[in-house]
C-alpha cells in the first residue's frame, strides 16, 4: 500500500510486481554500466522474477513511478499502471546480532539519470525508513562505491554515516568454490 509520505514530486513509490521484473533488470544492467562493471551483472530476468516473487521470496523491491496522471478524486494513482518507472530499490533482511532485530539491507537503489533531481532516490530510500519504524526494524545498511562521490554527497544529505571502521570481503567465483567445496 502506498502511504502518503513516500509521494515524489512527480510521481508515487509502490511495491513492485512481476511486471516490472524486465525494467528492474534493464535497470540493474544501466547501473552496471555506470559502476564500470557491466560483465558483472549476470541475473536473468528469471532469476530476479524468482527471489522477487518465486514460492519464498528472498528480496524484495520498489519502484518509482513519474508522471503518474490524477486520478479522478484528485490523488495520484497508487497502481502506478499509468506512468513510467523510472527507479527501484531491490533490498533484503539482515539481522544483527547485536541489537536482537532485522534491519534492511538496500542491494541496489538506481534512478534513470534523466530522472534524477526529482525525488524519486530520497522517496524510495524514505519508503524502505518508514517500512523499518513501522516493523521496529534499527538499521537501513547499504554499500557505496568509494569514487561515486554524487552519491556520497545524496546520501551524507539525508544524514546517512559512512561505517569508515568496516571494510566489505567477498567470496565468489572459484574462491568461493574452492572453500565450499573443501
Amino acid at each position: 500500500m502506498l502511504s502518503p509520505r513516500s509521494g515524489t514530486l512527480d510521481g508515487v513509490i509502490r511495491t513492485a510486481t512481476a511486471a516490472d521484473v524486465p525494467l528492474i533488470h534493464a535497470m540493474i544492467r544501466e547501473l552496471a554500466t555506470y559502476e564500470k562493471l557491466p560483465d558483472e551483472a549476470r541475473a536473468t530476468e528469471e532469476q530476479l522474477r524468482e527471489a522477487l516473487f518465486g514460492e519464498r521470496p528472498a528480496a524484495f523491491a520498489h519502484v518509482a513511478v513519474s508522471d503518474v496522471p490524477d486520478a479522478p478524486d484528485g490523488r495520484d494513482d497508487p497502481t502506478g499502471a499509468p506512468g513510467e518507472v523510472v527507479g527501484f530499490a531491490l533490498w533484503f533482511l539482515n539481522f544483527s546480532t547485536w541489537r536482537g532485530v532485522h534491519g534492511i539491507y538496500l542491494e541496489d537503489l538506481y534512478v534513470r539519470p534523466e530522472k534524477r533531481g526529482g525525488g524519486h532516490g530520497k522517496a524510495l530510500l524514505a519508503e524502505l525508513a518508514r517500512i523499518c519504524v513501522e516493523r521496529g526494524y534499527e538499521r537501513l545498511e547499504w554499500s557505496v562505491l568509494n569514487w561515486n562521490e554524487p552519491t556520497i554527497a545524496f546520501y551524507r544529505s539525508l544524514g546517512a554515516l559512512p561505517q569508515d571502521e568496516w571494510t566489505v570481503y567477498r567470496l565468489t567465483d572459484a574462491a568461493l568454490t574452492r572453500l565450499g567445496a573443501g
